[in-house]
């Protein structure tokens, strides 16, 4: 069994990079086509941008996809993992530019809209990506791994020096709603240094107090502070769910992540697809589909917050 909207639903906001107005659509599609973007600004040529891994082109603090024709959709990561965390599995989305709006630097408003029109289930079979052996990839201290698991599991480990952050853990079982429970209204995170620093290089013209936590040393300059103390490992765990969404199936699998980012987890999914044995892609099961992300996901489970 497949999943899609049960109708449209409309995302109004701006580009974190650009601080452009962005309107994007997500739509319901066809069982089997996926997750697919469709650059509604490009009159002449190729405008279907797919979600997938091998689209992936390298692109800082953020998840940027480029078909063959050179369209390119950045930022692509929340509303990924709000899909994922929402069990869809295909959808056709309009966007009239090339970075999908920040909103505010969760994926909670996806999450709302998504559910507040409904999802269908179409005729298919559930399909899972099953891990079969243990792939990792390094580079220095930052640690990025897929595992055998029965269940989709994401474990995270962050440790940054600034003391608003810290050292942080955290494991969950992505199954039964737990995405839109625990992880869906996390924010992105970043230093008051690299704000200034980006901006300065005609990055971040978007960002703003409300759409992503400032930290600075010790301190949080973004109003109400964090929504939850561990709010910056939950944060990186919904970014990975979104990231591992482009394999094109729920993952059956567990995912550790040490200081990982977004072409650590793209370069994990390169690997494991270039590595034969390690993986298959397999129909599952009733009993293994009900813990599958997605399943039993409600609108009141996502967190109310100031």
């Amino acid at each position: 069994m497949q999943t899609t909207l049960k109708t449209s639903v409309r995302f109004d906001g701006i580009g974190l990079h650009s601080g452009k107005p962005v309107t994007m659509v997500v739509r319901p599609a066809p069982s089997g086509r996926g997750i697919t973007f469709r650059r509604t600004d490009i009159e002449v040529g190729n405008a279907l941008v797919p979600a997938r891994w091998n689209a992936v082109v390298p692109s800082k603090l953020c998840t940027l996809l480029r078909n063959d024709a050179g369209a390119e959709v950045s930022t692509v990561e929340h509303i990924m993992a709000a899909l994922a965390g929402c069990g869809v599995t295909n959808a056709l989305i309009d966007i009239d530019g090339p970075e999908a709006p920040i909103m505010d630097g969760s994926s909670a408003p996806f999450v709302d809209g998504i559910l507040s029109v409904g999802l269908v289930d179409q005729d298919g079979p559930t399909v899972v990506l099953e891990i079969l052996e243990t792939v990792e990839v390094r580079d220095g201290d930052v640690v990025a791994r897929l595992s055998p698991s029965n269940e989709m599991r994401i474990d995270f480990d962050i440790d940054f020096a600034d003391a608003a952050i810290g050292r942080q853990s955290m494991s969950l079982n992505m199954a039964n709603g737990s995405f839109v429970r625990e992880l869906s209204h996390c924010r992105t995170f970043c230093r008051q240094s690299d704000v200034d620093a980006m901006r300065d290089n005609g990055l971040a013209l978007g960002g703003t107090l409300e759409n992503a936590v400032v930290i600075d040393g010790d301190t949080v300059v973004s109003p109400g502070g964090f929504r939850t103390a561990d709010e910056a490992v939950r944060h990186k765990m919904l970014d990975a769910l979104g990231d591992l969404a482009l394999a094109g199936a729920p993952i059956l699998g567990r995912y550790t992540g040490i200081r990982a980012g977004h072409a650590m987890t793209n370069k994990l999914l390169r690997k494991l697809f270039a590595t034969d044995g390690a993986w298959r892609f397999v129909q599952c099961d009733a009993s293994t589909a009900r813990r599958l992300p997605g399943v039993g996901v409600r609108a009141r489970d996502i967190p109310v917050y100031a």
